[in-house]
């Protein structure tokens, strides 16, 4: 059998950019590295969750590991939690939330504070909060913990009852679709107050679930307008984090079967974000130690290939979550996703091919989501896949991008069939 290299780009996926001639950051991105193995290779394109579907990271990454996400997922919040090292029983009440910056009455200027809010000012805002922030509507108790940049979690542990999850957002780019949260792609910038989803109005532990999140929103907010670290970083000329806004709830961890018996592969992983690192421990995958991402986009690659090269034999296979990409997209900065995806060839792949054979090693390259520059969001658009190695005999992909991959030999598919077939063509 074959080792496999399953390699995802987050938010690679784009579409054409008037900016770009009609091309896709993807399509004009320098990346002969990736163009040759969608050359020896095989490709296809792929609706990570369905067509149609949005998703987030969490939904997707499920997928592409070859889980049913609407079977097993139950929401964002416990698999970053789980993943922070938080307990989350069945009934506790899980959040995803980032710090904001609100201007006036429920107005949000910004949904991530400028990118700029620094570890150790989310921690220490984060303290404050556990500390001077009291939930009194029903008898509970919370954890607020930050981090990466403005990303945070929070957990309520109520007192006296379970809290049901099926409550609406208070971050007004995310909404509920069943048991997915998927990013709108138009908003209005405002704070949202929690409510029970339809069918649920009338559920005192959805009811119950909403007061909470309402009543910690509305005292965090206080707590974080009267902080000395916001009243600097107005001095400094920086947006204040003086908001919490809060999505995909869950009342409970999702129940995921083993990787490793699902595949009768052993699989190490290289994840960045919570969200991935609460699926890795919940699906058996071992994590392998890597520093956090940081500006130098040279230094963070070329430590993840030589990662890769040392960890190659210690697996049957690797999953490798990058998410250069989907930041800048996020941010509409097309120069910055062009770059990107130009780093993570010119360090990653150019140090990391030379040093595996590819007639021992399957290289699958694909990404999460699509997140188009043009829309700032997640969308429902298919992403590129190619699959390259073993005894694969060419289909003759021109190179990888959104367009040429649609023509492989592979077709369309779901995330699902992915790994399944990842493991077939390793054994062939």
């Amino acid at each position: 059998m074959r080792k496999i290299l399953y390699v995802v780009l987050d938010g690679l996926g784009d579409l054409p950019t008037p900016e770009l001639d009609g091309k896709t950051p993807l399509e004009a991105a320098n990346i002969p590295n990736m163009d040759k193995l969608a050359k020896e290779g095989i490709s296809g394109v792929v609706y990570t969750v369905g067509k149609g579907i949005a998703p987030e990271s969490d939904i997707a990454v499920i997928s592409i590991l070859g889980y049913e996400a609407k079977r097993y997922y139950t929401g964002r919040g416990p698999l970053e939690s789980y993943a922070e090292g938080l307990d989350v029983k069945d009934g506790d009440l899980a959040f995803r939330v980032n710090f904001a910056t609100a201007g006036q009455e429920r107005e949000i200027l910004d949904r991530r504070v400028g990118r700029n809010l620094t570890t150790d000012e989310a921690t220490a805002l984060a303290d404050e909060i556990n500390e001077k922030v009291k939930l009194t509507s029903i008898p509970a108790n919370f954890k607020f913990k930050n981090t990466i940049g403005h990303r945070g979690i929070l957990v309520i542990y109520p007192e006296n009852e379970k809290l049901c999850a099926e409550i609406t957002n208070t971050d007004p780019a995310y909404e509920k679709e069943g048991p997915f949260g998927v990013a709108k792609e138009e908003f209005e910038s405002i704070i949202l107050d929690a409510k029970p989803v339809e069918g649920y109005e009338d559920n005192k532990a959805a009811i119950d679930a909403a007061a909470l999140i309402n009543e910690f929103t509305t005292k965090s907010r206080k707590v974080l307008e009267e902080s000395e670290i916001n009243k600097q970083r107005e001095t400094q000329g920086k947006l204040k984090a003086n908001l919490i806004v809060s999505r995909d709830a869950g009342d409970k961890l999702p129940k995921l079967p083993s990787i490793t018996e699902k595949f009768n592969m052993n699989f190490g992983c290289f994840v960045e974000m919570p969200v991935e690192k609460g699926i890795a421990l919940l699906t058996g995958m071992k994590i392998v130690e890597i520093p956090l991402p940081s500006k130098d986009l040279e230094k963070d690659y070329t430590i993840r290939a030589k990662a890769v090269i040392e960890s190659i034999n210690k697996f049957d296979g690797l999953y490798i979550h990058l998410k250069g990409p989907d930041e800048p997209a996020h941010d509409g900065d097309i120069d910055a996703k062009v770059n990107s995806i130009e780093a993570i060839d010119k360090y990653f792949f150019a140090k990391l091919l030379p040093q595996i054979n590819l007639e021992e090693v399957i290289i699958a390259v694909t990404a999460d989501h699509s997140t188009p520059c043009i829309k700032k969001a997640h969308t429902d658009d298919p992403v590129p896949l190619i699959i390259s190695g073993g005894s694969l005999a060419s289909d003759f992909t021109e190179d990888f991008s959104e367009r040429k991959c649609k023509n492989g030999s592979i077709g369309v598919i779901q995330g699902t069939e992915i790994m399944p077939k990842l493991v077939e063509i390793s054994k062939t």
